[in-house]
């Protein structure tokens, strides 16, 4: 049920849907405009309907296209920029090369890297490429880029299971025929109270004769750290969260006669990344409240660890996209693609480990303080085929196809505490885990979906047009498990838990579109559609650590079911002033099913996915955009959702006492995105001289508050008892009892200013990130169930830098 305030922001952006702004009027001329030829702003084009190419107000529904020099204006350099500059979009970081991608509020709880059977929400592609990878969806650098187009809303109908809310498509520049030309991007940065950082990028097109051409794209980024570790003999390890990102893209055009087009392509990146942006709040190692260890007080942006965190992502594409115009106008289109990752993520898991060695099991700090590395790697292939066709006659235009895809992905788990055997004199060879591997996991799954889809839109008249689309799809999973280690099954170190499953699903996703010319400049859609995610198989829970009343609430969960979704939106989109201004808004409604909830399952040290039977988001996003002068121009976007779960889960212990499931409770919000969030920019222009013109711009985000997972709702969650382990208490006594924290993540706000000039070849810039040194709780990063250690991810502090854009 909608809250009164919440009613009247609604109320109140609903009139806006209705009535024509008060702004979009003509501009009135001046003296420069008599003077000098308008510098209107080209309206963006977009293939989010897999058809020709359209401008975003004739889309019918709720779309947005940053070009890459708006995106340059902006400061934005990854998935995370881009998401500050849409409404309705967000992303959540969650440690380095890890982002977790959401749409109007559709969120079922933070994807972490032991959970790799679950899917995503929102599908990623890079051109027609899927790339989508839950929370491995790879982060590629947007120099070079025609556009990102964000298409909210679910795309189930053309774009398949992973678009349950939306869809995310980097459009790179291509090949073009005839054309010599190179352009070079480099920068070089500080952080306040950090690390350097810098870039280096080059795009080349060159022509091989009269119907090929080359574009190759090659770019080198140094990242900056910004936190310090602090080490068990108090010493501090600076910056440790920097590193590098590097990557080629290179393709090539061949026209061989005015119908067939062949695009090539291969595409490589590398994340090399040496820690955390993570700031740790309680660790029980390291904190205030120890008497028999030693202190210590960490600052903000400070962590406390004993080991490097190293994360590498090896990620190659390659694809190839032919085009065949027939003789009656359709177009032909087949895009083949093969995606192959490789994703190693390290965790200093010292903290974690003694929870359990030192605090469950009561061993001394000679085997407690053993370094922990536990190791997550992740491989996948995928390869994926689409065929269809696409047309348009008289008043009537479709796409229809077939798609294909099948993937293999492996993850791999393992806890070393070298020395553990010898030291504490318990056994730990296991049968598939090595001696002082403590857990131990090996994961296959095989993958495979088939969809038949197609879309029509029919012209009823000069105002009104009218779209169909169905998608029918399948889907199989099978999954093979194997755990083993002291912490995987019965602590004798002998049993090995092998486990296999499938899981499958087919069914259809619909949508209808209706859209109307209210007038010549104002477009009135409607919309209803239809999202799916595919279900999964859970992990077993770690019995050994588990409590009893853990194993009742937790265990006898296997897999968990198909999430769906049914959207409802209307909304409008005006152009005024000549061109010079838009403005859309759109409100929606979305009914979910089944939402696939992550949960942490108590004092397993395990996670498991729960069905929510009912959950909703609604909402309203809004963008405006207005050039009042021809040297003046800015941009605002917001939106505002209300997400949350229409259901309760309960379990019930042995003694009879029923309680609510890790948070899941009618009228808790869904987690990761905010109420809230507003987008601001501006750009200015003046000239210098006949050559040369000077600019300065800037922009605002406004994030809400959230919560990292469903659970962090739950009463109590924020307060945890540090004497959980009584007479095991590592370090105690303590000097106090508890450690309390806000699970609920505060709203922040960031600006960016950035100067410069430009003329001839050469654009030259001094930008500030972050102006205010504001300091963003991002995620909030808890081990064993925050008994272990309570930290969040954070954003980069103040940033000075300045860079420079040349055209050879």
């Amino acid at each position: 049920m909608l809250r009164t305030p919440d009613r009247l922001i609604l109320a109140a952006l609903a009139v806006l849907l209705c009535s024509t702004p008060i702004w979009a009027q003509e501009p009135p001329a001046t003296d420069e405009a008599k003077n000098k030829e308008l510098e209107v702003s080209e309206e963006v084009t977009v293939t989010a309907r897999k058809g020709d190419a359209e401008s975003i107000s004739e889309v019918p529904f709720s779309v947005a296209a940053p070009t890459e020099q708006e995106l340059r204006d902006r400061g934005a350099t990854n998935l995370e920029d881009i998401s500050a500059n849409v409404a309705g979009f967000s992303v959540q970081n969650l440690g380095p090369g890890q982002s977790q991608v959401a749409m109007r509020g559709v969120s079922a709880g933070q994807i972490v890297r032991d959970q790799p059977g679950v899917k995503e929400q929102v599908g990623v592609y890079l051109d027609e490429s899927v790339i989508s990878l839950s929370l491995f969806t790879p982060d590629i650098d947007l120099f070079d880029m025609s556009r990102v187009e964000v298409l909210r809303g679910p795309q189930g109908t053309l774009f398949g299971s992973g678009s349950l809310s939306g869809t995310v498509r980097y459009i790179t520049n291509q090949p073009r025929l005839g054309v010599s030309e190179s352009v070079g991007e480099f920068s070089l940065s500080t952080i306040e109270d950090g690390d350097f950082g810098g870039s280096a990028k080059v795009a080349i097109n060159a022509p091989l004769g009269e119907r090929s051409a080359m574009r190759a794209t090659a770019y080198y980024n140094a990242v900056g750290g910004f936190v310090d570790a602090v080490q068990p003999d108090l010493s501090t390890n600076e910056d440790v969260n920097d590193g590098e990102r590097y990557g080629l893209r290179l393709a090539l055009r061949f026209e061989p006669n005015e119908r067939l087009t062949v695009t090539p392509r291969l595409i490589a990146q590398k994340v090399d990344l040496n820690g955390w942006n993570r700031e740790d709040a309680f660790n029980i190692l390291g904190n205030p409240f120890t008497t028999t260890r030693p202190k210590v007080d960490l600052d903000e942006r400070e962590q406390f660890t004993q080991i490097e965190e190293p994360f590498t992502d090896e990620f190659l594409l390659a694809d190839l996209t032919v085009e065949y115009e027939l003789e009656n106008g359709n177009t032909l289109t087949s895009i083949t693609s093969y995606t192959d990752r490789d994703v190693l993520v390290v965790r200093d898991a010292t903290a974690l480990t003694a929870s359990i060695t030192g605090g469950s099991i009561g061993l001394p700090p000679a085997v407690y303080n053993i370094d922990a590395p536990l190791n997550d790697a992740t491989t996948a292939e995928m390869l994926t085929q689409e065929l269809r066709l696409s047309g348009n006659a008289g008043k009537t235009r479709w796409v229809g196809g077939i798609f294909y895809s099948t993937m293999e992905r492996n993850y791999d788990q393992g806890l070393l505490v070298d020395g553990f055997t010898r030291i504490s004199g318990i056994p730990s060879q296991g049968l598939a885990a090595p001696l002082d591997v403590l857990f131990y996991s090996d994961l296959n799954y095989e993958f495979d979906q088939l969809a038949i889809f197609g879309e029509l839109s029919y012209q009823v008249n000069d105002r009104l047009e009218l779209t169909g689309g169905l998608r029918y799809y399948d889907f199989s999973e099978d999954r093979t498990q194997i755990f083993d280690g002291i912490f995987g099954n019965d602590n004798n170190g002998t049993a090995l838990v092998f486990t296999a499953g499938e899981t499958s699903a087919d069914g259809f996703a619909p949508r209808f579109i209706a859209s109307y010319d209210a007038t010549e400049h104002t477009k009135l859609n409607l919309q209803v559609s239809k999202g799916f995610r595919l279900g999964g198989i859970n992990d077993p829970l770690n019995v050994p650590l588990c409590t009893p009343d853990d194993l009742v609430t937790f265990g006898g969960r296997d897999s968990w079911k198909d999430e769906e979704l049914w959207n409802y939106e209307i909304g409008t989109k005006t152009e005024f002033a000549s061109g010079r201004g838009s403005f859309n808004i759109a409100a929606f409604y979305m009914d979910i099913s089944d939402l696939q909830a992550t949960v942490t399952a108590g004092s397993c040290s395990s996670r498991v996915v729960f069905n929510v039977p009912k959950a909703l988001s609604q909402g309203l996003e809004f963008e405006l955009a207005y050039q009042p002068t021809d040297h003046f121009d800015f941009a605002i976007s917001g939106s505002y959702t209300d997400s949350e779960l229409k259901s309760t889960l309960t379990s019930t212990n042995a003694a009879g006492v029923s309680s609510v499931v890790g948070g899941i409770e009618d009228g808790n919000r869904l987690p990761t995105v905010p109420k809230f969030q507003i987008a601001a920019a501006f750009n200015y222009r003046w000239e210098i001289n006949t050559n040369w013109y000077g600019y300065v711009n800037g922009t605002y985000q406004h994030v809400g508050s959230r919560f990292t997972q469903i659970g962090d709702q739950a009463p109590g969650f924020g307060v945890v008892n540090i004497n959980s382990f009584g007479a095991n208490t590592l370090g105690g006594p303590l000097t106090q009892g508890t450690f309390v924290f806000d699970p609920e993540l505060p709203a922040y706000d960031v600006v960016n200013l950035r100067v410069g000039a430009l003329g001839g070849k050469w654009d030259i810039a001094f930008f500030i990130n972050n102006v205010g040194d504001e300091r963003a709780l991002l995620a909030l990063d808890q081990e064993r169930g925050t008994r272990a250690r309570v930290g969040y991810l954070i954003n980069q502090p103040r940033t000075y830098g300045i860079s420079t854009r040349v055209n050879f």
